[in-house]
């Protein structure tokens, strides 16, 4: 494998110097002075904190192109090889940890201290699993009579989203990477800075040129033009499930392979045999980590009806214990929300909880106090919320937590699987077995047990309209490989 020329690097991440305002592409930075820029906003301070080049369907074209004729080369590297330079982009990204952490914090609002135990480590996660896997994957088994080869699918375009940037960056170009592919990248527009640390570890660990390219730009463009483009074979998109959708259909006319990761109202369903008293205070913090901007956060509590006081006192409890404030602060548990127009979406969401007659417990409208500025929502918790109220059946991604009383177990997964999503659900109980006969019933691609651990080799994707297909582990990597068969092997 050939190294890029490093002579044309460009260490740049955030603010406004010329490298801000540049692609990677073809193994270097490629500036675009007179390109349109966007800016990025701090939404603590609500200022801008720096501009990234918006991309075109020109940029596209040259990156495609580019990854297009490094394929030929990278998708006949050897495992070894490739394990190698996960490795050196492991270390790298290790070494630069403080560096995504502040980036992180800057351009989304994610408390400094969450950023380095959680958005950091957990995106590194992913290239150490995926050298894990890699290192004992199959990519040649014999049969009877007939081989199996897998072998890489192609130049993948990955479209990535703000709300956990490097970690959603990283569960994509990894394993693309250890499966042989070459990657456009498309980071949001509105949290791009850890993207561009990003490429420059990806050209410091020595990326073949062309094998690693970043266009920045919104989705109407950038985005439509890598659905569109005739030589991508494959689009990973994180994302809503409307841009879900129309990434699909834009790719369905070269039927190209797209995976979605997309929305979710994920239900975390408490049987009556559940420590509560911890379990609640576990389940509202769940929910609402990351300012509860997780497609996959546990945002429906239900709870038998019978219990549901005494939900509501232990969820205001954990409530308070919340520190929300200057993200950059290290005692800071809840920063803002990541941008405007999401913050606008929140505030919306909330009133529409209170008109639906939604019981408020704690939290509402507006700012908290002493927040005289920055994106900042309450963290919100309904009770006596039923399946059809708009709270409990659309993806708010912000602090907002509905309870939801049953009656029985079978109504408890009747509520639990009343919506078009299926991403990821809870359960609790002090009864293993029962727990599992439960979980196996939830229609969602990732349960939980009892709060059980992240698994960055745990498959994750989602039922109905959270998309198809999986990331992570193994199940990641298979998705950016064609299966053949040689019959008379």
């Amino acid at each position: 494998m050939t190294a890029p020329d490093n002579g044309n690097s460009n260490n740049s991440s955030d603010g406004d110097g010329d490298g801000a305002r540049s692609f990677y592409i073809d193994g270097r930075w490629q500036a675009r002075a007179e390109t349109p820029s966007i800016a990025v906003v701090d939404p603590f301070s609500e200022a801008v904190a720096g501009h990234v080049a918006a991309g075109s369907a020109a940029d596209v074209d040259l990156a495609v192109a580019a990854a297009r004729r490094a394929f030929g080369s990278f998708s006949r590297s050897t495992v070894g090889e490739r394990v190698a330079l996960l490795g050196r982009i492991l270390a790298l990204l290790e070494e630069r940890a403080e560096q995504f952490a502040q980036a992180i914090t800057t351009e989304m609002g994610a408390p400094i201290g969450f950023a380095r135990t959680a958005h950091v480590p957990f995106g590194i996660a992913h290239v150490r699993a995926q050298i894990e896997v890699l290192e004992r994957y199959e990519f040649l088994s014999q049969k009877d009579s007939f081989a199996i080869a897998k072998e890489p699918i192609g130049v993948c375009a990955l479209i990535t989203p703000w709300n956990w940037p490097l970690y959603q960056i990283t569960a994509k170009v990894a394993p693309a990477i250890a499966a042989g592919c070459t990657v456009v990248l498309k980071p949001s527009e509105l949290s791009p800075f850890s993207a561009r640390l990003f490429a420059q570890v990806m050209h410091d660990a020595g990326t073949p040129a062309g094998v690693f390219n970043l266009v920045g730009g919104t989705g109407e463009v950038v985005g439509a033009a890598l659905a569109a483009h005739p030589d991508v074979d494959m689009i990973s998109i994180t994302g809503s499930t409307r841009a879900g959708v129309l990434v699909a259909q834009a790719g369905a006319v070269s039927v190209k392979r797209v995976v979605q990761e997309l929305g979710g109202k994920s239900p975390n369903l408490f049987l009556d045999d559940a420590d509560f008293r911890q379990g609640v205070a576990k389940g509202v913090l769940a929910g609402m980590r990351n300012a509860g901007q997780s497609c996959s956060a546990p945002t429906r509590m239900l709870v038998p009806a019978s219990r549901l006081a005494e939900v509501e006192s232990l969820a205001a409890e954990a409530v308070s214990g919340i520190v929300v404030g200057d993200p950059r602060d290290e005692k800071t548990s809840m920063g803002p929300i990541a941008n405007a127009a999401q913050y606008a979406r929140v505030q919306s969401m909330i009133a529409c909880g209170i008109d639906e007659g939604a019981r408020l417990v704690c939290g509402g409208p507006g700012r908290p106090e002493g927040l005289a500025h920055g994106y900042f929502a309450r963290p919100t918790v309904f009770s006596d919320v039923t399946p059809g109220m708009r709270v409990a059946r659309e993806e708010i991604f912000g602090p907002v937590l509905v309870l939801m009383p049953y009656r029985d177990e079978a109504e408890a997964i009747a509520i639990a699987n009343d919506t078009v999503y299926g991403l990821g659900a809870a359960v609790q109980s002090a009864d293993r077995e029962r727990a599992r006969r439960v979980a196996s019933q939830l229609r969602a691609g990732q349960v939980h047990i009892n709060y059980s651990a992240w698994n960055s080799h745990a498959p994750f994707g989602g039922y109905k309209r959270s998309g198809n297909g999986r990331e992570y582990g193994v199940h990641g990597l298979e998705e950016y490989l064609e299966t053949k068969a040689i019959v008379g092997y």
